[in-house]
């Protein structure tokens, strides 16, 4: 390829990174600064969460009927989710939610032991509420603001090849330049800030593009469809609630079989490090339990669903099955999240994905400067004399 039409090219995708960035660069940086602050969530939580634990004693946790009544009183109206389960030493968790008119999300901790009250919260107020607004729909109405946001992320993709592109060295002499920040007492504001925008942006370039990845896996279902089946999946990748295989209702018994299920399943997932129980729907539809293999992970869960008269267990079609049965797109899909928020990695996968998401907000702030300054350059201190065709120094 000729020089010219490399000229050309590189100016072609120089305009597309540039216009695309400008675009976008206040939803990125609101996106990335709630999504760093998102990470660490559990870890804050951990300190001010002393209503979640209880002092356990040798009884028996009371009935899954008895704190579906016991919670329904207290949220009358309401719509259980799911019901968790935890250790010895921890309250009962009744999750209500509700998805139209208006999202509805709240919690009510019960003493598993003795079904006394201990808490209500909303999921939705207080800092992390609020921050995860602002990461999800910008704090805007959740139609027009969960569409910017995705949108904006598809493109951040877009931004980041073009970036990889636009930051490769012309010759083998700049390498360094690219790599490094080479400043001493005379390098420029200018200078600097090119150097935060493309040396930093290269290196977290490839943690960006799986976070901009998984976050588009999670916001479109084409794309979580074709990611799917691009590495492999043949299996149906939605949830899929299956119904009954019995025909008789006993929802309306005293004891509804579903009592039985999560001391039964205790003693054989011994291991697990709790239990989500929901409720079936209504007369034809299973129980689902989640069982969580591990603290703070989802992707290694298992969705087991049982029949609601007789709690025969019922096999899935879907990815949501036994993590053991799970192939390799299915664990790979399941992971998303996980991987999204660092969880994969521990607390080291937390703070690379918290620094990666600092970062990239940092991105749209040196590329507006980057912009700017070349947009609007300012005169420096020198005067051009066009008849002497040459720069004089100003008096």
């Amino acid at each position: 390829m000729s020089e010219k039409k490399k000229n050309k090219r590189r100016s072609t995708i120089l305009k597309i990174h540039k216009v695309l960035g400008l675009t976008t660069g206040l939803v990125l940086f609101i996106v990335s600064i709630t999504g760093c602050l998102w990470v660490f969530k559990e870890e804050i939580e951990s300190f001010y969460d002393d209503y979640k634990y209880i002092q356990p004693i040798e009884k028996q946790f009371i009935s899954a009927s008895s704190i579906k009544n016991i919670a329904e009183t207290i949220l009358p109206e309401r719509t259980i989710h799911g019901v968790v389960y935890g250790a010895p030493n921890e309250a009962i968790e009744v999750v209500f939610y509700e998805a139209e008119p208006e999202i509805f999300y709240q919690s009510v901790f019960i003493n598993p032991y003795t079904g006394d009250f201990i808490k209500r919260i909303d999921n939705t107020a207080g800092f992390f509420g609020f921050i995860l607004d602002g990461h999800l729909t910008l704090w805007l109405p959740e139609a027009i603001g969960s569409r910017v946001v995705s949108y904006s992320i598809l493109l951040f993709l877009i931004i980041l090849i073009s970036g990889l592109f636009l930051w490769w060295p012309k010759s083998n002499k700049n390498w360094k330049q690219r790599l490094q920040f080479n400043w001493n007492s005379k390098t420029r504001w200018k200078r600097k800030n090119f150097d935060l925008h493309t040396v930093t942006g290269f290196y977290i370039s490839s943690f960006g593009l799986i976070l901009a990845f998984t976050g588009c896996v999670m916001a479109f279902n084409w794309f979580y469809f074709i990611a799917y089946k691009a590495t492999g999946g043949d299996k149906a990748p939605q949830f899929i609630m299956p119904n009954n295989i019995s025909k008789n209702s006993v929802l309306k018994e005293q004891n509804p079989p579903y009592d039985q299920l999560i001391p039964a399943l205790s003693k054989t997932y011994d291991a697990a490090k709790n239990f989500e129980l929901h409720y079936p729907e209504n007369d034809s539809t299973a129980i689902l339990v989640e069982v969580s293999n591990s603290k703070g992970l989802y992707y290694d869960m298992d969705y087991l669903f049982f029949d609601q008269n007789t709690l025969q267990e019922i096999e899935t079609t879907s990815i949501y099955g036994k993590y053991k049965n799970a192939k390799f797109a299915d664990k790979v899909i399941r992971m998303n999240y996980d991987i999204h928020i660092g969880a994969i990695g521990g607390i080291a996968g937390k703070i690379i994905v918290f620094l990666v998401s600092l970062i990239c907000a940092s991105l749209p702030v040196s590329g507006v400067l980057l912009w700017y300054g070349r947009t609007y350059k300012k005169s420096s201190n020198r005067r051009y004399y066009p008849s002497e065709k040459k720069l004089l120094p100003r008096k």
